[in-house]
């Protein structure tokens, strides 16, 4: 497999997004539940075989039957989850607004995200080298029932579409505090993108592409916020001229 390092976006690659996802497990829930039945069915039989005192004229209060029936009725009862996993959505990608921009080689790639709203994240992206655009790439992210959607497609500067089906899919595959994957469920241009954060400012986007014909390839390319100039300073009262 090919590794290849730049610093930009190459073309097909696609963008990627970040999210924080938490998800449960059952098997400490589990295990708890399972030493707990086993110590009271101990319990259980060591009642059933001690005899009753001789000095009293009453039998035990506890039935050791009940007991043993309580203690299998409670081995057999689901255990509880301690958490649930909690669903991306769109608000867990917003700090993908603003500008982009990453070189590679001689090209300047520059990316512009909108923010979420009404469903949907929306954004372009653009491969210049000198004085010629070499390609447009309109993506957007949707939530759907099944999960965030990620769709993008390709386009010459005059707006005729690369791609002459559908645009490019690729589903949500997983996602934690640091990485994000995207699958493609059709093709493997790309197979998987995955989007690993740096910091506020800076994360690296590994493409995985496996061509119907040819070797497979990974791309990782690294990408810095565009921050806003700052405003330049106002020249106060002494920058008018008063009137006579």
């Amino acid at each position: 497999m090919k590794r290849i390092r730049f610093n930009g976006l190459p073309v097909g690659a696609g963008a990627a997004v970040l999210l924080c996802f938490a998800s449960a497990g059952v098997t400490g829930a589990q295990q708890a539940a399972g030493e707990g039945s086993s110590r009271a069915t101990a319990t259980g039989a060591t009642t059933a075989s001690t005899p009753a005192p001789a000095n009293r004229s009453t039998p035990p209060t506890a039935n050791p039957a009940a007991t043993t029936t309580s203690t299998k009725t409670a081995a057999l009862a689901p255990p509880q989850s301690t958490s649930s996993a909690i669903k991306p959505s769109l608000a867990d990608f917003a700090w993908l607004e603003g500008r982009w921009r990453g070189d590679w080689g001689s090209r300047v790639a520059e990316q512009t995200w909108l923010s979420p709203k009404a469903g949907e994240m929306s954004g372009l992206f653009r491969l210049v080298e000198g004085d010629k655009t070499l390609v447009l790439e309109l993506f957007s992210l949707a939530e759907t029932p099944e999960g965030i959607n990620f769709y993008l497609r390709h386009f010459t500067p005059e707006l005729v579409p690369w791609e002459k089906t559908d645009a490019t899919l690729l589903k949500l595959e997983s996602a934690d505090l640091a990485k994000v994957v995207f699958v493609n469920p059709v093709n493997g241009e790309p197979k998987r993108t995955s989007l690993i954060r740096v910091d506020a400012d800076t994360y690296t986007l590994r493409s995985e592409i496996e061509p119907e014909h040819g070797d497979p390839q990974v791309i990782e390319i690294t990408f810095q916020r565009v921050k806003p100039p700052a405003a330049a300073p106002s020249g106060g009262s002494g920058g008018h001229r008063k009137k006579p």
